[in-house]
């Protein structure tokens, strides 16, 4: 076979007919799952003959560095799924191993786990959230010396504590302003709870390519749920019923475009010859909607990495990065 430049867990997965969760297993030395020895030794000689260069040893040794990637929540939400993917592949880059715990939001629990982590050769934590939120670190100052970063979140009272995350309010500008550039004048947009950072960041992003381009910021065009779709289709449904109708509306996740879709369909308006429609999230669902809808693509992929190398690189610097992610326009939002 012919060895490209870098080599990946994909691609070992699909050279040896078996899933990257399979070859993640494998390659981490995982004994709680059951593989047969025929899968584990082909998983190891394919990765060998393609020139893998992170295989571990037959028995990896005791002071194997590790970087710990505590989640809040292992809830099925597949964007967040690239942040832990590119962590681990980080990881292994630089001779470090990635294990990940699901706390499940239990604050003793994630505690325990790093009083846990301190007896092992855990070179730093990464504690992650799937959705992007803010948080208050109080209860873990000062509970361990290993060195901390935030993912997907941040806390506005630890301004020493680096953290990674999105830039919600630069995403929701950015779908804003594509909308206005396909014509649209009278925008409206369905969002989360109003409590949570991602809402009130990706409505101030909304509002300011408004103001930015000379459209009005009217509140009658505002609708918050809880961000089911079963929500959203009753807030597109009263959107729907105002006597200026929008003509364009911009979701603040894929999940509520998704009510969006049904509740025009119900009501016959056609995307996007009637109403320019646009989501967040770029969920895998995003492309297969008919038709496919215009969503960010938000930087999970670049935000693991970078959190893994700066703790991989012994960095010491309060780091905040903040990245914008990528719009990809599909159907629903060009006529």
């Amino acid at each position: 076979m012919k060895r490209k430049t870098k080599v990946t867990m994909n691609d070992i997965a699909r050279a040896a007919g078996v899933s990257q969760a399979t070859v993640s297993l494998v390659l981490n030395q995982s004994r709680n799952i059951k593989l047969s020895d025929d899968t584990r030794q082909r998983v190891i000689n394919v990765a060998t003959e393609l020139g893998y260069d992170r295989l571990p040893a037959v028995h990896a040794p005791r002071n194997q560095e590790e970087i710990a990637l505590l989640v809040s929540s292992m809830q099925s939400f597949d964007p967040f799924i690239d942040a832990i993917s590119q962590a681990r592949e980080a990881a292994w880059r630089n001779e470090t191993l990635l294990t990940v715990y699901d706390y499940g939001d239990d604050i003793e629990l994630a505690l325990n786990i790093i009083r846990q982590l301190e007896k092992r050769n855990c070179i730093g934590i990464v504690l992650a959230s799937p959705v992007t939120t803010l948080v208050d670190m109080t209860a873990f100052q000062d509970c361990t010396r290993i060195p901390l970063v935030l993912l997907n979140q941040r806390d506005p009272g630890s301004p020493l504590l680096p953290s990674f995350i999105p830039d919600d309010y630069a995403n929701a500008f950015q779908v804003t302003k594509h909308l206005i550039a396909c014509g649209a004048t009278r925008i409206a947009h369905i969002t989360g709870e109003s409590w949570m950072e991602a809402s009130r960041q990706r409505l101030a992003g909304y509002q300011a390519a408004l103001q930015q381009a000379g459209l009005a910021c009217d509140d009658g065009l505002v609708r918050q749920t809880n961000w089911q779709f079963s929500e959203s289709f009753t807030a597109t449904a009263s959107l729907l019923e105002l006597t200026e109708r929008p003509d364009a509306i911009f979701c603040a996740s894929d999940w509520l475009a998704i009510g969006c879709y049904q509740a025009l369909a119900v009501n016959g308006v056609r995307i996007p010859q009637d109403m320019l429609l646009a989501g967040y999230d770029d969920q895998k669902i995003s492309e297969q909607l008919t038709p496919p809808l215009t969503s960010i693509q938000l930087p999970y992929s670049e935000l693991g990495r970078l959190a893994v190398e700066y703790l991989c690189n012994q960095e010491d610097a309060a780091t905040h990065v903040t990245l914008a992610g990528r719009l990809k326009v599909r159907a629903s939002s060009l006529v």
